[in-house]
């Protein structure tokens, strides 16, 4: 019986690199694609070569390659040449602020990027599986229209009909996406044509807060990780509007990677599905200080602006109902305590940077 191939774009973040050590611990091969842009993006602390480095420790049967996936012609030598059996696309540009400043970049790597991947998967391997990390963005400002309660220390759904959360019913029509928001649509869109179009077995994973200890978290991406490191490291940490109360479904990256592979053994055409914690593992900025400075003891330090993100969410929470109906196997494992623990003691391991 032959060995299953899985290559990953984005290998060396959150998701990519998770993804990579659950299909090594079920004996899969793994090409491992990134090209450490993070770094490009963020600056020092967004590098992630010492994933990277991590992966290749304790993975066995993975390969690192360092490629560009806007570099269209190496995109598709390698698949040509791996062949793989599921392809997990977790690659993106993933800020709205780096997006209005950079905007060919954003759009290069977030749309032609899945663009030129989509491609060499249909003319290298159609029968594949392809997996694309899109993102709850889609929705634009939208979920802001939903009328809200404000409770001491979060927003909550006032309208009884979100009570579960937000559904992929939304529209993503007709609202303020961030430049971020747009070239993301626009890959989640690829993907759903290229599975409807061409038959490509196909879905977009529309993540809310995807989480957890191997998070490269700066203050452009990365809420939790952030937060967490600010606490650990006693750095200042600032809240954009909304009075700190603005809520987030958090996921573990370990629950992403099962989802990957209950979709690889159950494959649809050009599917959507809305992927988080669910309200179990909902946390406001409030709320996520006092857990933090419960579990290390120090005081959070924080400066308030009265200016929001554009776009930004008040109160986003991911329905996973069609998601669990869907892949019924599936479900969430890490609760919302397990994930702050992971994340605050990943901190207090690693050098302050």
């Amino acid at each position: 019986m032959s060995i299953p191939t899985l290559l990953v774009t984005g290998s060396s973040g959150l998701i990519g690199s998770e993804i990579v050590t659950h299909f090594d611990s079920l004996g899969w091969r793994i090409i491992g694609v990134d090209n450490n842009m993070r770094a490009d993006f963020f600056g020092p602390a967004g590098d992630t070569r010492w994933n990277q480095q991590r992966l290749e420790g304790r993975c066995r049967n993975f390969t690192h390659r360092d490629l560009d996936i806007r570099d269209r012609q190496s995109v598709l030598t390698l698949m040509a040449a791996e062949k793989p059996d599921l392809v997990v696309h977790a690659a993106a540009q993933p800020s709205h602020d780096l997006a209005a400043s950079r905007p060919f970049d954003d759009f290069d790597v977030n749309a032609v990027g899945t663009l030129n991947v989509l491609e060499a998967v249909r003319r290298e391997v159609p029968q594949s599986v392809f997996v694309h990390l899109s993102t709850n963005k889609v929705y634009g400002d939208r979920p802001n229209e939903i009328a809200l309660n404000e409770l001491e220390t979060r927003w909550d759904y006032a309208d009884p009909a979100f009570a579960d959360g937000i559904d992929e019913n939304m529209s993503i029509d007709g609202c303020l996406h961030s430049l971020f928001g747009a070239s993301k649509a626009a890959g989640d869109i690829l993907v759903q044509e290229y599975g409807r179009y061409f038959d490509l077995k196909s879905c977009c994973l529309r993540g809310g807060c995807l989480t957890g200890p191997h998070h490269s978290g700066v203050e452009l991406h990365g809420f939790l990780s952030y937060l967490a490191k600010c606490n650990v490291e006693e750095r200042e940490y600032t809240v954009f509007g909304y009075k700190g109360k603005q809520v987030r479904d958090n996921i573990h990256s370990h629950d992403v990677a099962r989802c990957v592979e209950a979709f690889f053994e159950n494959p649809g055409y050009g599917e959507v599905f809305n992927l988080g914690g669910g309200r179990a593992n909902s946390v406001s900025i409030l709320e996520a200080f006092a857990k933090v400075e419960a579990l290390t003891g120090k005081p959070m330090r924080w400066t308030y602006s009265e200016t929001a993100r554009r776009g930004d969410h008040m109160c986003y929470i991911s329905n996973l109902n069609k998601l669990k109906g869907r892949l019924p196997g599936w479900d969430i494992t890490r609760s919302l305590d397990q994930i702050f623990e992971e994340v605050v003691e990943n901190w207090m391991r690693r050098p302050v940077s």
